[in-house]
């Protein structure tokens, strides 16, 4: 089995391709152990000193690692688990307690038309620009002529999260959705 990586835009956050199916229905993103406890994939990777955060994405996986830990050391032990989980045939979930959280707060008529536009922009139009960048975005809610989006993966706490929210989402959304104001991280 080979697994490519790649770097991210975060440079805590290395991007890892298993060459196969992760997550197919839903995306899920691990802050910590305890949140891991469904994903054997996800528990096994937090034992490696230094991971602080575990994306699974539809066909990748998003490591994020603590600041105080290099790539150098830590890179071979994420592909070693990685190998052993995906030889293993073990499942990445073990239950289906964990759904998407993209959000559905909204309204009918007119609030919920804007809402489902501003959906379908990011689901075909931004998704999949930050999933190349191993990380996600989702829609949380739309109130007062503000986007809440929830970065996850490697755009969770990357240093250029904040530029592509208002240079580039924001202004892509306020083109298309006139109630549009603002975006903002939730």
């Amino acid at each position: 089995m080979f697994i490519q990586t790649q770097t991210t835009p975060n440079p805590d956050t290395l991007k890892f391709l298993p060459g196969q199916d992760v997550c197919v229905r839903t995306t899920l993103d691990f802050s910590d152990a305890k949140s891991a406890q469904s994903s054997p994939l996800a528990r096994m990777l937090f034992k490696v000193d230094g991971v602080q955060g575990v994306y699974l994405g539809s066909d990748f996986i998003s490591i994020t690692k603590s600041g105080d830990y290099e790539w150098l050391a830590i890179k071979p032990l994420v592909l070693g688990v990685i190998m052993d989980h995906f030889v293993s045939g073990r499942p990445i979930i073990e239950d289906s307690a964990h759904e998407n959280d993209n959000g559905d707060e909204g309204d009918d008529g007119a609030g919920g038309e804007i809402i489902a536009q501003i959906k379908d922009l990011i689901e075909m139009r931004v998704r999949p620009s930050v999933a190349k960048d191993g990380g996600d975005i989702t829609f949380m809610r739309f109130q007062d002529g503000v986007v809440w989006l929830k970065m996850k993966g490697a755009c969770a706490g990357c240093p250029s999260s904040t530029a592509t929210l208002k240079s580039g989402i924001e202004n892509m959304l306020r083109h298309y959705v006139p109630e549009v104001q603002e975006v903002r991280a939730g």
